[in-house]
Parts: structure tokens; sequence; C-alpha cells
């Protein structure tokens, strides 16, 4: 599998891989999140500090066309800085994000109520370093690459080996997680007619960066009225629970998304039998 984005001369230029589902001349969610979280991250403190959130408005279709980036820190501190960055096309600002680096440290003392977590992770491994195709889970059938699996009311999971998002640069553990925080939308909103919101904004809490190349979704809230839908995911790796995703969508009913043809038409496992 190839990049995403290719980059000359300071621009971003998306490649057949980050096109949209809702349209061939706009970018996929997904996308705009791992390139927003890219800019971002070159502006970390460092290691020892952890991209505890991430929140993107997605206001303005981001174009299949070259892209400029900018960015600057709003806020400088000893446990947390604060940074904002942009999508620019055409002289205007498409989307932006803001990521909160707070500083890593000890755990406080005593004991506090923990959920009960039931996060299904497949046996097949998506290890391989040039990504694979996720994997799809709903309700209690098996976790299957096929594209149209989908199509039913039952609350639904995505395992994730995400491709580098720049060509020639390994793609970063944030990276990967602001990718996946947009599957979001797909584990949440997609049931017996297809993907009918779009949504306008993600926002990914992270209490630790995942570790490996695998990272799960998995629908944990939909609340929707007055064709606006309010979704949360837990966002997940082999190892458990790392943080939590929310979506605000609108209803796009008149242009619903078939995944299974959208997976044929990006050449994507699908099987409709």
């Amino acid at each position: 599998m190839t990049a995403f984005f290719t980059r000359e001369d300071g621009r971003y230029t998306a490649t057949r891989m980050a096109v949209s589902a809702w349209s061939s001349s706009q970018l996929a969610g997904t996308a705009v999140c791992g390139l927003l979280a890219h800019e971002l991250e070159t502006h970390s403190p460092g290691p020892e500090f952890v991209p505890a959130r991430f929140t993107v408005d997605m206001f303005s279709p981001v174009l299949n066309e070259p892209i400029e980036l900018h960015s600057s820190i709003a806020r400088d501190g000893n446990r947390i800085r604060v940074v904002d960055a942009s999508i620019v096309q055409q002289d205007q600002v498409r989307a932006r994000a803001t990521v909160q680096f707070l500083i890593a440290a000890a755990e406080p003392p005593g004991e506090i109520w923990q959920p009960t977590r039931d996060l299904p992770v497949p046996d097949q491994r998506l290890d391989r370093p040039e990504g694979a195709p996720p994997l799809f889970k709903s309700g209690s059938a098996d976790w299957t690459h096929d594209f149209a699996s989908g199509v039913n009311p039952h609350r639904k999971a995505a395992w994730n080996n995400v491709p580098p998002l720049i060509a020639g640069e390994p793609i970063t553990p944030f990276e990967r997680a602001a990718f996946a925080a947009d599957t979001t939308n797909l584990v949440c909103n997609w049931g017996t007619a297809g993907v009918g919101y779009i949504n306008t904004d993600v926002t990914m809490t992270l209490s630790r960066l995942p570790e490996g190349p695998e990272i799960g979704v998995h629908a944990r809230d939909h609340v929707s009225a007055n064709g606006i839908a309010v979704s949360t995911a837990t966002l997940y790796d082999r190892t458990g629970a790392l943080g939590v995703c929310t979506i605000t969508a609108l209803s796009n009913a008149r242009r619903m998304v078939d995944m299974a043809a959208f997976a044929e038409a990006q050449s994507l496992p699908v099987v409709t039998s």
C-alpha cells in the first residue's frame, strides 16, 4: 500500500488512497485528521509529553488539490503546550485542529472506579510495515476485511494498521491514532442503509499513545435527533483502552455512502454474496 500524501516544496498532494467516499473531488476525514496531526506533531515539546486532546473542525470540504499547512504555538508552559494548525486551499482555511500536549507523570495514589470494558481484538495480526486493509466486526460476527459486512444494525468495531501518511516517512503513533479517530463516524453511524451521517468534527482524547502498528475503534454510544448525531467510540490497542473519540455529524441522507461500492472503486476487499 502506498502513502496518503506526497510532499514537494512544502505542499502536500493527496494520492488515491486519501479520496473521500462522499466525493472523488474531496479528501476523506481520516486523511485530513492524519495530515493535521502530522503538522501539529512538529511542535511536540518532546517524548515526555502526551498529545492528550486533539480536536479537528471540518467546516469546509478539503479538496483533492495541493494543500498548505499552517501552524503556531498558542500556549507554552512547563506542563502543557497548545498548538493550532490549519489546512489552506485557494486562500481559504478548510479545516483546523488544536492539540494539547500534557506532560506525563506518576499516577496519583488511591483507587478510582473503572468501567468494565469488553474490547474485541482479532486473532489475525495486521503488522506489515506498509499497512493493511482494515478488519471490521459487527455484533458477535467474526472479524472480516469485507467492506460490505457492516450493513446491519449491530454495534461495530474497526481494526487498523494505517499505511504511511507521507511518502518516504514512517507513520508516527500520534498520526496513526488521529487517522483512526475519524473512523468513529463509520463504526457508530454505519447501518442497514449504509453511512448516512457526515461528521463535522472529531475530538480524540488520549491517556497514552498506541503501542505497535495496530489500533482499534469500538462503538461506544450514538445519540441522534433532527438529523444531528453525536457519537463516541473507544480507541484501543492489544494492551487495552487508550482514549475516547467523540464526533458530531449531520444527516446526509441524499448521498448515503455504500461502503461496498466505495471499497470496490478503491480496489479494497468486498464480498457481497
